[in-house]
């Protein structure tokens, strides 16, 4: 884009750009521009990738003390709060008031494109302390949108949604690791939440918590017990 642009080619881009891309099937139907794909398809991708990520942390890595995972989230959370009260110190009274929810807007993604760039420079540690930010920032967008910039909120695919996941949190429940199915799921409780008015990027969230995830073995411990099952049986013989 950035290539296109400066090398004179700014019509072209913004006509790739604005180009419906979709399909239709019977009476369903869904057309989106290229920008619409990307902002909201890939970006569900991009966000049940990093939420896996988490959750593997989480549960057996950096994130697995809790001190460590409360600290993305309270950064999440002073990341959008101050900004949007400077915003309203400066704008109240003013007809631009209501954009306070502008400057919430972190753009982690970019710095996560430069973390990749960059490899194993980056500590371990600091990519997942940035994904984890990026995850609870991204949530927090989404409420803020959905409660007081939504518009066109359908009630019909919110509930077929929330279907969804029931059985797709019954699923993990039954330590179903059948990735395909979760996939599968996931495609459909994306097209039902973009359906509601919601984020879509909501579903790549929801959909890494519901997958179910093992934790790794702890060979040291393992190999020790046994031994020590081993030595009683040889003192039982």
């Amino acid at each position: 884009a950035l290539l296109m642009v400066n090398l004179g080619y700014e019509e072209v881009y913004e006509h790739w750009r604005h180009t419906k891309i979709g399909f239709s099937f019977g009476d369903l139907s869904l057309m989106l521009s290229l920008e619409h794909w990307i902002n909201d398809f890939l970006m569900a991708i991009f966000f049940l990738l990093i939420g896996l990520e988490i959750k593997k942390e989480v549960l057996d890595g950096e994130l697995s003390d809790m001190k460590r995972a409360a600290m993305p989230v309270i950064g999440a959370i002073g990341g959008m709060l101050v900004p949007a009260a400077v915003y309203v110190i400066f704008n109240t009274g003013t007809e631009t008031a209501n954009g306070w929810g502008i400057p919430m807007a972190t753009d982690i993604a970019f710095t996560l494109g430069l973390m990749a760039l960059l490899g194993t420079r980056v500590p371990l540690s600091l990519k997942i302390f940035i994904s984890a930010l990026a995850v609870a920032d991204d949530l927090g967008a989404i409420i803020v949108i959905a409660l007081f910039y939504g518009h066109g909120f359908h009630w019909e695919p919110f509930v077929g949604a929330l279907a969804v996941i029931g059985f797709m949190l019954f699923l993990n429940k039954r330590k179903v690791y059948n990735i395909s199915v979760y996939v599968a799921l996931g495609l459909v409780l994306w097209f039902l939440i973009f359906q509601s008015g919601l984020h879509a990027t909501l579903a790549g969230v929801i959909t890494a918590i519901l997958i179910p995830t093992r934790r790794s073995a702890d060979l040291p411990l393992i190999a020790s017990q046994t031994a020590i099952i081993f030595d009683r049986e040889i003192q039982n013989i």
